[in-house]
């Protein structure tokens, strides 16, 4: 699509998990193993292959696990930055205002942590005149009523035929205009920018996954 391509990116890693317990007692949910590998690093090495030129990755509940895992970075070839919200995680977008002056003064890229995609990192972009693009994926099961619609290339909300929000999307550093340092929700700023016509809109058909329970995790590794 047009429009500028992030070259920062952000994985939303900071989360406790409730419904992954037990497994996520002892790991934090991104370091969840799909056919062997961590959840987090599979997205690690998308966004390098994309081209990104630095990944920051939010920390709370273990995070200290996760820091141990990537490291820096070096090793999948793109500097790995890290956000601290320990002792609490500040719900999506509290994460990512925080972590804003690693992001840079341009677009980025947010991936929530605990999906398995497929979806081609290299292809999103953000228009000039939107403050944010999301990736919408066919309702699962478990979420039948979707969170948005799409017309024309635009999110809207509410919509008679609505889809899921996948956790890929991109944002402009304004689109968290007015917000100060703390917890709070993604949903808002993202109905804001909907009524503002400023917020676009993907649909993406390929391989999403949202590894939410035990039952999601083994069905995967099956």
């Amino acid at each position: 699509m047009n429009g500028v391509r992030p070259r920062a990116a952000m994985i939303l890693a900071a989360g406790r998990g409730e419904r992954m317990r037990p497994l996520t007692d002892v790991l934090p949910k991104p370091l969840l193993r799909i056919h062997g590998k961590p959840l987090i690093e599979r997205h690690v090495e998308a966004l390098a292959a994309a081209g990104m030129a630095r990944i920051v990755i939010n920390l709370a509940w273990l995070g200290h696990l996760i820091r141990e895992h990537l490291g820096d970075g070096s090793r999948y070839g793109v500097p790995i930055l890290y956000s601290e919200e320990a002792p609490h995680a500040l719900e999506t977008a509290g994460g990512i205002f925080r972590a804003l002056p690693l992001l840079g003064a341009d677009p980025f890229l947010v991936v929530n942590g605990d999906v398995f995609t497929d979806f081609p990192f290299e292809g999103l972009a953000v228009d000039d005149a939107k403050d944010a693009h999301l990736v919408l994926v066919p309702n699962p099961p478990q979420h039948p009523r979707g969170d948005f619609g799409l017309a024309a290339g635009l999110a809207i909300a509410p919509a008679e035929r609505q889809y899921t929000f996948s956790g890929v999307a991109a944002y402009r550093p304004r689109f968290f205009a007015g917000c100060s340092d703390g917890s709070f929700p993604l949903k808002p700023l993202l109905l804001r920018a909907i009524a503002a016509k400023r917020c676009s809109a993907e649909l993406f058909q390929g391989i999403w996954e949202d590894v939410g329970t035990p039952q999601r995790l083994e069905a995967l590794n099956a």
